[in-house]
């Protein structure tokens, strides 16, 4: 391995605002809004109750596993691993990361949308042999970009925060706000009655569920943890903020488009576009000029957003690579710390997916909503990994020192945890149900066929890998997970090894610093007793 991640070197230099900003990038985006208004006012119920059983659940339980001591490298993997054992984790941070390789080419597809508005490029969102150049050259020219490291994503993630999320929901909640004082008049029902969907409807369980998805992504950037200059206090804070956040900023700017823009002429990659025109158009013309503005912006928000998802899942990934769990060449970092090798086989993977999604896509086309409702099941099953590891961590092992709990008592985690559990399993079940889109007296049975049997695929793969690679690197006698490290003591022994020219033994590197050797010494064994009590 060539060199270690940004906070190995030493340098803690991720603040609260910039660990916020990469994590609401990976949350909050403005191109959802137009999937919460297809539901009407009710988007505002959906919201907040997802929020509530699904969202909040995943945010707490995250922070809590981000900050048990020697936890805070590896994310899922390391969470997971040390509870239900490494093949779990291995698994976990696996499906996370197989989803992302398919959502990386539907995000990029909004931002084409944007630019073809501005440009008044039709081709650039139509053709798809365009479409395609366009979504290789944007996620290409972001893979190159965070060879730099997590300090350009973390000041891309500001950047786009700020300019393409926060600034465009401001704008929209002041046109609002305008719209309604100026006489304007809902296209859709601000009441109770409008707020409560009928929940006897299938339709009704599957927009819940897409409500639910809206949120996930919380727990990816918690492998950027160990990069906070203070993660005790700040990566909880800033997942608090953001959960309470995101409801709001949701929830405005869902209420905005569903009340300017026809149901019927409601674009899921145009509509937010729509909504500022409707808005901008309710108080005249000649201002079409705003609306290309915040297309730009919006646009700015979602490079953010890829930027971030672009290495987030990869640090886990690299992680299980330094146990073993992968290639020795996939696991090499540059002198920035980051897995260069393993993101170019990442963006081969995204090529692929893009030319699949951009040439097999339409109306009635089912290997292109199999795609998708495949990435989605499969992040389900990951997040059911998830709450079963938080709740044995709940359940067993209270002895381990944390730097922030849900609550002290053991009950009240052990509910918040159940019903995102719940809301995951409920969530993987509807998510078999067949696109309304699907046409064709057999689409739907060949559709459920070509899920079905892709899912159970793709699940087995981590396993299999996981089985040769650990025949190939077999972990000690009875050690089911890997002791991980302290990230300060392991920041001590890479500092030690860097100032003593070589890597090529822990002894040199104790020779040059040996106070950061010592800390590593006693951080790995503190990892062998409760840190991780797989191995006891």
């Amino acid at each position: 391995m060539k060199s270690a991640a940004p906070a190995a070197n030493g340098k803690k230099h991720l603040t609260l605002f910039g660990f916020f900003a990469i994590t609401a990038s990976m949350v909050m985006t403005v191109y959802e809004y137009p999937t919460f208004a297809s539901s009407g006012f009710s988007l505002v119920f959906f919201l907040i109750l997802a929020g509530i059983l699904w969202f909040l659940p995943v945010a707490m339980s995250s922070a809590e596993m981000a900050t048990v001591k020697g936890w805070d490298t590896g994310g899922v993997y390391t969470w997971s691993g040390n509870m239900l054992g490494e093949k779990w984790g291995f698994a976990n941070i696996f499906f996370q990361w197989f989803q992302i390789t398919v959502g990386f080419v539907t995000m990029i597809y909004f931002i084409l949308g944007a630019l073809s508005y501005v440009l008044h490029w039709d081709a650039l969102n139509n053709n798809p042999a365009i479409k395609f150049i366009g979504v290789l050259v944007i996620f290409w020219a972001l893979t190159f970009s965070q060879f730099k490291g997590t300090k350009l994503t973390a000041k891309i993630s500001k950047i786009g925060f700020i300019f393409g999320i926060m600034i465009p929901a401001i704008v929209l909640f002041a046109l609002a706000i305008g719209f309604f004082t100026t006489g304007g008049k809902s296209l859709v029902p601000i009441d109770a009655k409008a707020l409560i969907p009928d929940f006897t409807k299938l339709n009704t369980l599957v927009v819940f569920v897409s409500f639910i998805l809206a949120y996930a992504g919380i727990e990816a950037s918690a492998t950027h943890a160990n990069e906070m200059k203070n993660v005790k206090k700040d990566y909880p804070l800033a997942i608090i903020i953001l959960v309470i956040l995101a409801i709001i900023l949701n929830t405005i700017g869902g209420t905005s488009i569903a009340a300017v823009v026809p149901e019927s002429q409601l674009g899921l990659s145009t509509g937010v576009i729509q909504g500022f025109e409707g808005l901008v158009h309710h108080f005249g013309t000649g201002m079409d000029w705003i609306v290309s503005v915040i297309a730009v912006l919006i646009a700015v928000g979602v490079i953010a957003e890829v930027s971030a998802w672009v290495v987030g899942p990869s640090w886990g990934m690299l992680e299980a690579g330094k146990n073993g769990l992968l290639p020795k060449k996939l696991s090499e970092t540059n002198k920035h710390g980051v897995p260069t090798k393993f993101l170019l086989l990442q963006g081969v993977i995204v090529t692929i997916w893009a030319a699949v999604l951009t040439f097999g896509g339409g109306g009635s086309n089912v290997s292109f909503f199999t795609a998708i409702s495949l990435t989605v099941i499969i992040y389900i099953v990951g997040y059911i990994i998830f709450f079963l590891a938080y709740i044995k961590l709940a359940r067993k092992h209270s002895d381990l020192p944390r730097a922030f709990e849900i609550s002290k008592k053991k009950p009240v985690k052990l509910l918040m945890a159940v019903v995102g559990l719940i809301m995951s399993v409920f969530a993987l079940v509807i998510s078999f149900v067949p696109p309304s889109q699907l046409t064709g007296a057999n689409a739907s049975t060949e559709y459920l066929t070509i899920l079905i049997i892709s899912f159970v695929v793709v699940v087995f793969i981590p396993f299999i890998i996981y089985h040769f690679m650990r025949k190939k690197n077999p972990l000690p006698p009875g050690m089911k997970m890997p002791p991980v490290q302290d990230s300060e003591a392991e920041a001590g022994t890479q500092a030690a090894q860097a100032a003593a020219g070589t890597a090529k033994t822990a002894a040199a590197a104790a020779g040059a610093a040996p106070k950061g050797a010592d800390a590593a010494a006693d951080a790995a064994r503190a990892a062998k007793g409760p840190q991780n009590p797989q191995n006891k």
